[in-house]
């Protein structure tokens, strides 16, 4: 079996050397070369033509956005970004996935050279999944509130729905921008929406105000013990599972440090299960692009709690892992492209009549 070929670039030759000893350690990947900065890379990869390529930020000619936004636009490939755990590199990390990069791993701020290999088996596993993704050129979405009035959809003729149907949203690879479309095109009563999005500790936050400066709605990294209300998103911190809750006529957020469930912590299959067992029929289940199974099992629990569910389709997917197996596993309603998902959500939500003395 062909091995998957990688190129590493970073300007330290210390991440350099540690990444290559990770990534060849693996019995199916090899690193066929490492570059110090954009320029050599390029010639790297017109001469190599790796499947994989591993880009630092923060490099000396040419930055890593500057490289990835050419690289993406000319000749799309799979990236996973090396990025620092800080605000400041949250913000770029994330520039970068609009720009199309695959993933990225968070570089330790401290003690790099242990932190990175706790990490190997992470690394290991985004190049598996950024090589069997889809590539592409991406056209970023407005990128403030002013810009965005023309791709927010109407509001919710049903206000009743819109006050007792809650909106649930999981994600893993490819979600921070699938999240994005969709929460972009929110109208202000759109219900009240609750995600997890596979994403570390550090990270969330950063995602949560981002997508709050993007939206009409507010979005908030979940604290736990929010009343969950119309017009609002709540995103599952890094460090925690998010759950909803019930307490009298209210839904509540509810944060749980156990153990990682699916692999995870945040788990989408904890979020779904917790939406069965407190909403019912006045829940919308939405899986989005990511590796893997979570949230497969915790869907179709909210398929059979009355839920009604939807699943992106495999092309607007820059991974068919996690909708696929909702879909497998009998718990998906529609399958619907990334492109229509808020507008048929929230038809959904207009069509569908109150249940909550029901549950």
């Amino acid at each position: 079996m062909k091995k998957i070929s990688v190129l590493v670039v970073d300007d330290s030759a210390l991440i350099r050397k540690l990444l290559s000893e990770i990534i060849n350690s693996q019995p199916d990947m090899e690193v066929v070369g490492a570059a110090a900065d954009p320029l050599a890379a390029r010639e790297m990869i017109r001469a190599m033509n790796p499947d994989v390529l591993t880009l630092d930020v923060e490099m000396p000619k040419m930055d890593g956005i500057d490289f990835l936004e050419k690289l993406m636009r000319l000749r799309p490939m799979p990236v996973v970004m090396v990025s620092t755990l800080t605000e400041k590199g949250s913000d770029v990390t994330f520039r970068a996935l609009e720009l199309g990069a695959v993933d990225f791993v968070s570089k330790p701020k401290m003690d790099i050279a242990s932190g990175l290999k706790e990490y190997s088996n992470e690394i290991a596993d985004k190049i598996r999944i950024a090589k069997s993704a889809r590539p592409r050129r991406h056209t970023p979405l407005p990128i403030t509130r002013s810009v965005t009035a023309d791709v927010v959809l109407p509001t919710v003729s049903n206000r009743i729905s819109s006050t007792e149907k809650l909106i649930i949203v999981g994600a893993s690879t490819g979600g921070t921008e699938a999240i994005k479309e969709f929460l972009i095109r929110m109208p202000h009563d759109s219900p009240g929406i609750l995600i997890t999005q596979h994403m570390p500790e550090g990270f969330t936050r950063s995602f949560a105000n981002r997508m709050n400066g993007l939206c009409k709605i507010s979005v908030v990294e979940a604290q736990g013990g929010e009343r969950v209300l119309p017009g609002h998103a709540f995103i599952a911190p890094g460090h925690s599972h998010l759950l909803l809750k019930r307490s009298g006529a209210n839904y509540l957020t509810e944060l749980n440090h156990g153990e990682p469930v699916s692999r995870h912590r945040p788990s989408v299959d904890v979020l779904f299960r917790s939406a069965a067992n407190c909403a019912g029929k006045n829940a919308i289940g939405v899986i989005l692009t990511g590796m893997g199974k979570d949230g497969a099992v915790g869907m179709l629990e909210m398929h059979r709690a009355g839920a009604y569910n939807f699943a992106q389709d495999e092309a607007s997917c820059v991974v068919f892992g996690m909708p696929k197996e909702a879909i497998a596993a009998g718990g998906v309603n529609e399958v619907i492209s990334l492109k229509d998902m808020a507008r048929c959500v929230l038809s959904k939500v207009s069509s569908m009549g109150s249940h909550r003395n029901r549950i």
